[in-house]
């Protein structure tokens, strides 16, 4: 049991409740203090999170399907070049 610690939190019931019951979301420390934000906003941010996750893309060169191109083109070179040469 953890004492002394309080931490302000936003739970989120699922709007399919198939796979999940709920979500919590923990707010940063002094997240609220001069920011501005209502209860409202905060909930109406949550359940957008929710419905729609935000994905990161990443650049094609940290693709894994590209490195295997990649080291199957040098392998198939570098056996050319001696089968060639």
């Amino acid at each position: 049991m953890v004492k002394g610690i309080s931490r302000q939190v936003i739970v989120v019931h699922a709007p399919d409740p198939k796979l999940f019951e709920q979500a919590i979301f923990i707010l940063k420390d002094g997240a609220l203090e001069g920011e501005g934000v209502t209860n409202d906003a905060l909930l109406k941010e949550a359940k957008r999170l929710i419905r729609s996750p935000e994905r990161s893309k990443r650049p094609l060169y940290q693709s894994g399907p590209v490195w295997a191109v990649g080291g199957a083109l040098l392998t198939g070179l570098a056996w050319l070049l001696t089968v060639l040469l």
